[in-house]
């Protein structure tokens, strides 16, 4: 490492980062990671061909249970922390250092996929095991963590930055259990989650290895997506009123059509969002219409709004947009249109740039192409960035598919991730974050 002196700015050269001619050997195993996501797709299978390991239900235990044989195969010092997190931890040279933690998560949505959170816990026990096998001990101590709960509301990584609220315990998962009956089953302790808390400054970096769950990374032919952010969520219950009456002797010009001002709404949405640049989303997901016969004009719709972006402002201008669009329809249609907030704001988090750097260097030296894309979808490390540099590596999924019995990635692209996360772990460890 040497300082170079630009003016009265001192710049810290780090040298010997990059991967060199002897570490470019040092690659996942392709085979064995798509041998045990099989292996994991078991606990859970579900008939109609795809995988229910839903947080805490008997299938997560299981499917936990093999991790953790997994962990421990590895090497890694296993626990459960009071969220219900698992933490394997491999010692580093010095000890006292903060950890860099990588990983994710194996629950899954009813009759999901494989990969989804399953690959970033995979690749994570595959990076420790490429590294006993070349005898490397890293400067940080490294820990692999597989977080509870994140389809059912990101529950371990909530409870990892200490905004697991009792609200969010009360809740009933999917499961049939409340999140805090979920986390007892699987051998946390929700009374004593402040022990689960982690600060800024006691995680060096946090990285997330993680399927695309979208088709850009197969369209534009890249093997590594590296990922500039998490989008921030906004949703609204939406409802129309206009007025209900017999469609047979109603004219035209004398109705209060509660469905047609509905069906403008959802044009506008759609108008609104494409009309700026960007790669914002807007979808109308839910719609219904009352009294919902053949012979009556809807007097009522209810719908949802939902909101998508890394900006929070740019979200704010779409729905003032939406709102005004809104407005002229009440006029022209004689109907009243009500937005009501349906869920707490997911804000946009930003990933490191530091880290989006390291990322997309290391896949270069690799021979990967590497493009720069948000995620549209939630994910743990949105809450992880709160207290730690962060960044996220993207996987092609092919045909764009997850949450879905036909979601596949491809085992040369998983070998590529979990190398990629390998050697920029290596990296931060050697001092490439200042």
């Amino acid at each position: 490492m040497r300082r170079l002196w630009l003016g009265s700015v001192s710049v810290l050269i780090l040298l010997n980062c990059a991967v060199s001619a002897q570490e470019v050997a040092w690659r996942a195993n392709a085979a064995r990671m798509e041998e045990r996501i099989l292996r994991l797709a078991e606990f859970g299978k579900d008939p109609r061909g795809g995988v229910s390991r839903v947080a805490f239900s008997e299938a997560d235990l299981r499917g936990r249970a093999y991790i953790i044989s997994l962990m421990r195969q590895a090497g890694l010092a296993v626990r459960i922390d009071p969220a219900g997190n698992i933490i394997g931890r491999r010692e580093g040279r010095e000890s006292h250092l903060p950890p860099i933690v990588f990983g994710s998560h194996i629950d899954s949505v009813p009759n999901g996929g494989r990969y989804d959170g399953v690959v970033g816990v995979i690749g994570a026990i595959e990076c420790i095991e490429v590294l006993n096998a070349h005898g490397v001990t890293t400067r940080h101590p490294l820990e692999v963590i597989v977080f509870a709960g994140e389809e059912g509301g990101l529950v371990g990584s909530r409870a990892l930055i200490g905004a697991l609220t009792p609200e969010a315990l009360a809740v009933v998962s999917i499961s049939g259990k409340t999140v805090r009956d979920g986390i007892r089953a699987i051998g946390g302790d929700p009374d004593r989650l402040a022990e689960a808390v982690r600060r800024p400054g006691e995680v060096r970096a946090f990285l997330e290895l993680h399927i695309e769950q979208g088709g850009t990374l197969e369209a534009e032919g890249a093997q590594i997506g590296v990922v500039e952010g998490i989008v921030g969520i906004r949703r609204w219950d939406v409802v129309v009123e206009g007025f209900a009456n017999h469609a047979g002797t109603t004219p035209m010009n004398q109705r209060r059509d509660a469905l047609v001002a509905a069906a403008e709404l959802i044009l506008a949405v759609n108008r609104v969002v494409t009309s700026v640049p960007g790669r914002q989303v807007g979808t109308v997901g839910r719609i219904g219409a009352e009294p919902g016969a053949p012979n009556v004009i809807p007097g009522r719709v209810r719908m949802s709004l939902e909101l998508r972006d890394l900006s929070a402002e740019k979200i704010e201008q779409l729905f003032e947009r939406i709102g005004e669009e809104a407005r002229a329809i009440q006029q022209r249609r004689g109907v009243t249109i009500t937005f009501m907030p349906i869920d707490a704001t997911a804000i946009p988090a930003p990933t490191d740039t530091r880290v989006r750097r390291l990322i997309a260097e290391t896949a270069r030296e690799l021979g990967l192409r590497a493009i720069f894309l948000p995620s549209g979808a939630g994910h743990d490390a949105q809450n992880m960035a709160r207290i730690a540099p962060t960044g996220m590596i993207f996987v092609p999924s092919v045909g764009g598919i997850s949450h879905s019995p036909q979601e596949y990635t491809r085992p040369e692209d998983l070998a590529n991730g979990a190398t990629v996360l390998l050697h920029t772990i290596l990296k931060i460890d050697r001092g490439a974050l200042p």
